[in-house]
């Protein structure tokens, strides 16, 4: 097949789409597959910039900062939507845009296969207060969450502190702060604002951190992130050795069964199709919470869905092939 992978845009994941983006072409190509790589930012990118790429030195401990991001967003060219002719578009976009149903929706009505979710679940995944909404009338349990405005008082009246202050519409936690104090409030919520108009105040569950991939509708493999920080930020994601992740996850009797289900209805509930990443919290006491669901998660060397995948006897390139597959009439 004749494979676009579109990467790069002008969100704070930039830097991960990259990464991401060069991986999967080339996982695509040991399959056989004719590949084409487009930054929506520079266009297609040739045999030098694929190299330089792949070479590393992409991703950094911190996402790239919200000005550049402004400079890029202004200058976005037209190639998006004057796709080249190919069988299906690989969408190694995160966040922004790329993961919002913006670039879903230009692909539906150009009648070009897309992989991973529609327009509709796209944007309902990206919106944390929806889904979450969506989440409960589903049965699924979510930490309980407050939108800004909102006061120290009023979070001290719902769940009080620690709290997790956050963009409602982002991704690879850029923008999160663990707020231990009323003091910490004001300045987590104006971080939160560089990056989203609406801040999610949500109950912070102490515990274990916990992934569900979900693959057509099947759930792979029960995967635990043990970070060197608190909680999974940024840095701990894309920095090698900042944490350790485990698949499968030592859980004790039918937990992973118990999991993987609810990661399948949360899935089910915002109607999500190809592909997903459904992250939970485990209390002390054997709860699962659903945080959020990723629609197009990281495929980077250190990402977590090709670990699942790895774990469940799938190697990197059929992943990806099987990805396209699912995104096929």
């Amino acid at each position: 097949m004749k494979i676009a992978v579109l990467m790069g845009g002008t969100s704070a994941e930039r830097d991960v789409s990259l990464a991401s983006g060069v991986r999967v072409a080339e996982a695509l190509r040991l399959r056989g597959h004719e590949v084409i790589l487009i930054d929506t930012v520079v266009g297609r990118l040739g045999p030098t910039e694929e190299a330089a790429l792949l070479a590393g030195g992409v991703l950094k401990s911190v996402p790239p900062d919200v000005h550049t991001l402004a400079r890029l967003d202004r200058q976005l060219p037209t190639e998006v939507s004057a796709l080249p002719d190919v069988d299906a578009v690989f969408l190694a976009l995160h966040g922004g845009r790329g993961e919002d149903g913006t670039v879903q929706a230009l692909l539906d009505l150009a009648g070009v296969p897309y992989t991973g979710s529609g327009h509709l679940a796209s944007a309902l995944a990206m919106d944390k207060d929806l889904s979450k909404r969506l989440f409960r009338q589903a049965g699924v349990p979510t930490p309980e969450w407050m939108m800004s405005p909102v006061t120290a008082r009023a979070v001290e009246g719902v769940f009080g502190f620690p709290c997790v202050v956050k963009p409602s519409k982002q991704g690879s936690t850029v923008g999160l702060t663990l707020v231990r104090g009323a003091n910490e409030l004001p300045a987590a919520l104006e971080h939160a604002r560089e990056y989203d108009d609406e801040v999610m105040v949500e109950q912070f569950i102490p515990g274990r951190e916990l992934t569900v991939g979900i693959l057509g509708e099947r759930a792979l493999p029960v995967g635990e992130i043990i970070p060197v920080h608190e909680i999974y930020d940024y840095e701990c994601k894309y920095t090698p050795g900042m944490a350790r992740e485990v698949f499968p996850a030592a859980l004790a009797g039918d937990e992973s069964s118990r999991v993987q289900a609810l990661a399948v209805r949360a899935f089910v509930a915002l109607k999500l199709r190809g592909y997903a990443r459904i992250d939970f919290r485990m209390s002390p006491s054997g709860e699962f919470f659903c945080l959020e669901a990723n629609t197009l998660p990281g495929m980077t060397e250190l990402s977590l869905i090709p670990q699942a995948a790895a774990a469940a006897q799938i190697s990197f390139p059929d992943l990806c092939e099987r990805i396209v597959e699912l995104a096929l009439p």
